[in-house]
């Protein structure tokens, strides 16, 4: 292949990966636990903690409630991982380091 024409291949892809980031950057994901709900942007940025006020919850329980605040964030966090991985994925499937 033409190395120019490779270069020009590879700043194109590169401007579709950025493309892709930025989109991600600029989503919000949910995670939820049983009593928890968590918005983290795509840069990893908590964004919101929402708790279910008509469950019940003794507020007395705080270690439940901080392990639910734990979980919920870990599953936003696994949704930007898995997002991450679907859009970028096909550029860097089979590039060491990557995804």
């Amino acid at each position: 292949m033409n190395p120019n024409a490779m270069m020009k291949q590879l700043q194109n892809i590169q401007k579709e990966v950025m493309k892709e980031q930025e989109k991600i950057n600029n989503s919000v994901f949910t995670g939820e636990s049983s009593l928890v709900k968590v918005e983290v942007k795509g840069t990893k940025e908590l964004v919101s903690v929402k708790i279910d006020r008509e469950s019940g919850l003794d507020l007395d329980d705080l270690d439940a409630l901080e392990d639910m605040i734990v979980l919920a964030t870990n599953d936003a966090m696994k949704k930007i991982d898995k997002e991450t991985e679907n859009k970028l994925g096909k550029y860097t499937s089979g590039i060491p380091g990557f995804f």
